[in-house]
């Protein structure tokens, strides 16, 4: 019987996917849930696996855009198994019959009972590919349990893949392969004995030498980072994404290991750290994230689907700086959490858009949807590019609440943790250019909402008060939105009302004791 492998559903608004590579070739015979192939969508990359085990014929070759449903591959279930894939039960008597006999029967083993396939995980629901970003463990080596074993990129958000069970590493796909939900990353052989030290023994490759042969090349030139040059991963994504040279890095960390304090720290002294390429004419070429492929779409997308305008305002700092001052302590000792910035924004946005719903609002087809809730999106810096984690229901948190989640979100988003759930579902975005001491923008709406508020740097102006010039604290507050769902008196109004909230914060208070109401929000 001859059975049609489709493309699945990937998603809601996913009606199309592209053959990013085969794992398999025309003709091999695959078992029954072996990945297939590598499918990527406009949101994520996932794994085609074969729902029978049978002779593989490709309906359509790398490269190829598939709609959904559409045959990829056919399965003949009626052709006979090569000796190769035989079932492990004629290798297991071949094992206990004598020594030698393992060492004729370890050359087939990818069925070997002990051989368990490790596969790329769901990691939302309409992420379908994922990239192999690097392997932290090298082919060959003996894994522990739950010992991460390499990193891989969705869309959205790096997260790491953990060793199923102990024991011998075969490595599958290579760094930068592009892989599909459920495809076979990498392969563990739980038959191998456990190593006494933390490298494998010598006598052990030779068990897995015949099988391991072939992936050996092809992982060796993937790597951005030289052999002798240690890094952690997030150290390793920033010098992949800012182009350093890691050679010319000191690492601060165990045998010299490179840190990611390190990178930023060479970074802020380009003279120094990175002068070889300051005067080099080289240039190199490198594949898009998969993350920087979506930031780069959906901003475009932005620009060119809305009717985008940005109004400016100023707000007075001095009376958030002077509360922040005066009660660091006492709220920090309470909650055990700094009073940041973010917590008043973030309180003052949401009264506001309660006030100016449309603001909250977005556009589908022909209908404005309004959330009687406010789902916070916080726009972070990751060391692969823009991420924009949601404080859920942010107008029923208090601000030590909201400044814990901003805590734990930038967190995440740093190390590369972030969930999809996390980066999903925000109704209006705030994103702070002042970290990087930038003055004045124009954000970009990240949609489906309709309006982002961005943040600048704090900084001393001559302002003119009650006929006095005074030295105050200053920020310019930037306003971007849609103008079809928008009108500029709503902008406008929707902006001096957060100003007029953060100049006078006992607004946030509702005017009970200072004191106690910040202890209590």
């Amino acid at each position: 019987m001859v059975v049609e492998i489709k493309v699945p559903t990937v998603g809601e608004s996913i009606s199309e996917v592209t053959i990013a590579k085969w794992l398999k070739k025309d003709g091999d015979y695959v078992q029954q849930d072996e990945v297939l192939c590598e499918m990527e969508s406009e949101k994520a990359t996932f794994e085609l696996n074969a729902e029978k085990a049978g002779v593989l014929k490709i309906a359509a070759p790398e490269g190829a855009t598939l709609n959904i449903g559409a045959v990829a591959c056919t399965i003949d279930t009626d052709a006979a198994a090569p000796a190769s894939a035989a079932p492990a039960a004629e290798a297991k008597p071949a094992a206990a019959a004598a020594p030698a006999a393992p060492a004729a029967a370890a050359a087939p083993p990818p069925a070997n009972k002990g051989t368990i396939d490790v596969k790329v995980p769901t990691v939302g629901e309409s992420i379908s590919e994922v990239t192999l970003v690097k392997w932290i463990k090298k082919d060959g080596d003996y894994v522990e349990r739950d010992e991460m074993i390499c990193e891989m990129e969705s869309e959205k958000a790096t997260f790491e893949l953990n060793a199923e069970e102990a024991g011998i590493l075969q490595t599958v796909a290579k760094e930068g392969d592009v892989l599909k939900i459920g495809d076979v990353a990498c392969k563990i052989d739980t038959n191998a004995a456990r190593p006494a030290g933390q490298a494998a023994p010598a006598a052990q490759p030779a068990k897995a030498a015949a099988p391991q042969a072939a992936p050996q090349p092809q992982q060796a030139p993937v790597t951005s980072i030289p052999n002798n040059i240690k890094a952690s991963p997030v150290a390793a994504a920033v010098i992949a994404d800012k182009h350093v040279d890691p050679a010319s890095i000191k690492g601060s960390g165990a045998h010299g290991k490179i840190l990611k304090d390190d990178v930023y720290a060479a970074l802020q002294n380009p003279g120094v750290a990175i002068g070889k390429e300051l005067f080099s004419r080289n240039e190199r070429r490198e594949k898009m994230s998969n993350l920087r492929k979506t930031v780069s779409r959906r901003l475009v997308e932005a620009k060119n689907t809305t009717a985008m305008l940005t109004t400016f305002n100023e707000v007075d700092m001095t009376r958030i700086m002077e509360i922040r001052a005066q009660y660091k302590e006492v709220f920090k000792k309470q909650y055990e959490v700094n009073l940041g910035f973010m917590s008043f924004f973030t309180k003052a946005v949401c009264f506001a858009l309660q006030e100016f719903p449309a603001v909250n609002a977005y556009i589908d087809g022909e209908e404005l949807v309004y959330h009687d809730y406010c789902d916070i999106s916080i726009a972070v810096s990751a060391p692969k590019g823009l991420v924009v984690p949601v404080i859920r229901n942010a107008e029923s948190l208090g601000m030590a609440d909201i400044e814990k989640k901003v805590v734990e979100l930038a967190t995440k988003a740093r190390d590369n943790k972030l969930s999809m759930e996390e980066m999903t579902g925000g109704t209006f975005t705030i994103t702070n250019g002042g970290v990087f001491g930038s003055l004045m923008s124009t954000p970009i709406i990240n949609i489906p909402q309709s309006a982002i508020l961005g943040m600048h740097k704090i900084q001393e102006r001559p302002m003119a008060v009650n006929g006095q010039v005074v030295i105050r604290p200053m920020m310019y507050l930037a306003l971007s939105y849609d103008h079809r769902i928008i009108d500029g008196r709503e902008s406008v109004s929707f902006l001096v009302r957060v100003k007029e909230m953060l100049e006078n914060p006992e607004q946030l208070l509702f005017g009970r004791d200072p004191v106690k109401a910040l202890l209590k929000l």
